[in-house]
Parts: structure tokens; sequence; C-alpha cells
């Protein structure tokens, strides 16, 4: 379905890098959103008001909220794909995070609207009616909501877009909380009329609850993606693999990459080469890699040459020294920009080391013991260390 769809509708759907076939694809699963929880709220509504069954009503609701998420969509992917200008050089992709921030506000608002009305109701429980035609139709409800949330979820992955992974999320719950509505609807003909009474306001807890899980989980990760995430692995992976294809490129370090929202990422990293290289030849080889980082991976980078040296005997047994010094503290640990500057009384190694997140240990006690091992091999060597973290 979804291949047949872009096909009808969009214009290279593969070239998802284009702003204007995200929009397309924004646009087509926005306005399928639209129409098809429009027309799962007239069914709920209707069942739900001939039933008197407040979580078939409420059902109903959800799904009228989830007609106006999508509408928000719509409108957010047609801004994201508005080009850069002068007030926003980087573009205006980052209106999907504001868009999925309002989409999990609605999702948070109708749990709360439920669970108040399922308080009321079990001051005055009544008795629902059971028809078959309800069960049918949310039957066909729960799977219309399935398939949207495998549909949603699949172009979210094609498109790496965070409103489409919001949405199929939010389907999914619909689909649970449609499902706890129809089990609600069957338990009303096999309990006793003083339970079964109590059946609807209980299951629109639980409604509200799934709602407020899935609202919830949309809420955090809009939240981490608005504060700032470490990049994703595919990326980092990306960037290292075309750089190890040239050799001239002895190490890299420094990375640090931003997001602009999908397609627009931006990396600086640092590139050791020879120092003894030919300067213009060194340049070249950093040319030819942020090209083909644009070209294949979409990334925009700058690279700064770090010269090192390699042909230095003491320079060389230095590096490998202090590199052990730090491993033998933590094999996770990386050195990197390494010199030795001579003097009359002392010698400076100086260097930075690269610490994963994940090591708690305070920089200064690291700073400490790295000198402190250095200084029992030969006190007349200090340590100039800075610390990065990764």
């Amino acid at each position: 379905m979804l291949t047949l769809l872009s096909k009808i509708f969009i214009k290279n759907p593969n070239d998802v890098q284009n702003p204007k076939v995200r929009s397309a694809w924004g646009t087509l699963v926005s306005v399928l959103g639209i129409v098809l929880n429009v027309l799962l709220f007239a069914a709920k509504f209707l069942i739900g008001t001939l039933t008197g069954m407040l979580s078939i009503s409420a059902d109903a609701i959800n799904n009228l909220s989830d007609a106006g998420a999508s509408g928000v969509s719509l409108v957010s992917f047609k801004i994201s794909a508005k080009p850069a200008d002068r007030e926003h050089p980087f573009g205006h992709a980052r209106i999907e995070y504001v868009a999925s921030l309002v989409v999990s506000f609605f999702i948070l608002f109708i749990g709360f609207e439920l669970v108040r009305d399922a308080i009321e109701k079990f001051k005055s429980p009544t008795l629902p009616e059971f028809r078959t035609v309800a069960v049918l139709v949310l039957v066909l409800c729960i799977a219309c909501k399935l398939w949207m949330s495998l549909f949603n979820r699949r172009v979210g992955e094609r498109i790496h877009s965070d409103v489409m992974r919001a949405t199929a999320a939010d389907s999914l719950s619909d689909a649970a909380a449609t499902a706890a509505v129809l089990l609600a609807n069957l338990l009303s003909l096999v309990l006793p009329e003083s339970v079964a009474a109590y059946v609807d306001p209980v299951m629109s807890v639980l409604v509200s609850i799934l709602i407020f899980i899935a609202g919830a989980r949309v809420l955090l990760e809009t939240n981490n993606a608005i504060i700032g995430t470490a990049p994703d692995k595919s990326v980092i992976e990306a960037i290292k693999r075309v750089v190890g294809e040239y050799p001239e490129a002895l190490g890299i370090h420094d990375l640090m990459v931003h997001t602009y929202g999908a397609g627009r990422t931006i990396a600086s990293l640092h590139i050791e080469v020879d120092g003894k290289e030919d300067i213009f030849k060194s340049h070249d080889t950093i040319d030819l890699i942020e090209r083909r980082l644009w070209e294949e991976e979409h990334i925009a980078s700058t690279i700064h040459m770090d010269p090192i040296v390699t042909d230095d005997e003491e320079v060389t047994r230095w590096r490998a020294v202090v590199k052990k010094a730090v491993t033998d503290i933590d094999g996770r640990i990386e050195i990197h920009d390494f010199r030795i500057v001579p003097g009359p009384t002392h010698t400076n190694l100086i260097f930075d080391i690269a610490v994963p997140f994940e090591i708690k240990t305070p920089e200064v006690d690291l700073k400490e013991e790295i000198d402190q091992r250095i200084r029992a091999l030969d006190p007349s060597y200090f340590t100039v260390i800075t610390v990065d973290r990764i």
C-alpha cells in the first residue's frame, strides 16, 4: 500500500533528502490521517450515542483530536519545506519538533478529559446497551488504527520524521484503547448488571492511561530532540567509514554533529595528517572527504587538519607510553593531538583525552592519575591535558 500510494501521489518518492519530496510525503500521510480519523470519529460517536457507552464516545473524541494533530503535522511539513533565509540560515525543518510537541499536548489533554468524564460516570453508573453493530465497528476501527500505525511508522523511518513516529505511536495507543472499549462492550454481556454498569467507566480510565503513556512518550522524545541528543550511530559510522577510506587520514577526533531536522545534518571534525606531507595534498584529501560526506550522506562538514609528527622516535615512544598509561586507567579512553614541548628544566607532554560520558570519574581526578603515572616514569615530564567528553 505504501509503495502504491507513493507512486500515485509523490514524484520521485525515494528522494527523501529533497525538502519537496518530504513535504509531499507529509502531505499524503497527514491528509490520509485527517480523512480516516474523521470517519472513525463519526462511526464511534454514532455508536457511542446509540449504546450510551462513555468509553466509545470518549474514544471517538480521541480520534477527532487525532484529526486535529494530523492537521498540525500537515502545516509543519509545509513550513519545514521552506528554504533557508536570512533569519533561518539552517532552514525550517525543526518546526517538526514543535509539531511533535503540539501532538503530545493533544494526546495528554484528551487523556485528562477522559479521566474526568470517567470519574463523573462512576458517580452515576448506567448499564450500556449492547449492540452487535458496535462490536463490528470497533473491530474495524482497531484494524484501521493498526494499519495507520504501521503506515506512519514506515513513512517516519523512510523520511526520518519525528512527527510521523509520534503519530505512529499515537495510532498504536488508539488501537489498544479501542480494544479496551471493545472488551468493555463484550463484558457487559456476561457480568451481573450491578458490576457491568461499572465496566464502562473502568475501561474509560484504562483508555486514558494508555493515552497518557503515549503522550508522555512522544513528549519525552520530542523534548530530547529539542534539547539536543547524541547523533545517531549510523551518522558517526558513515563519517568514520568515509574518512577511513583515505590512508592519508591518520586519525579522527573532536567530532561534533548537529541536526537541524531530517536531511539537515552539520558536522565538524579534526583529521590527523602527516605533518611532513605537502599541505596542498593534505588539503586536497580534506576537500574530497567533505564532498563525499555531502554527496553520499547529505552531511555538511567542516574539517580541520591536525598535522602530527610520525617519524620522531621520541614523540612516537612517549605517545605509546601515554596511551598505555591512559588505557590502563580505562580502556575506553582515547588520546589525540599529542605533542612534546621540551624545556630546560622539564618537558611538557600536551595531549587531549576523549572520555565517554559513561565514565563518571571527575575530570580533575583523571588528569591527576595520568600525571602521577607519567611522573613515576620520569619526574621531569609534566602533562598538560585537555578532556573531551564523547
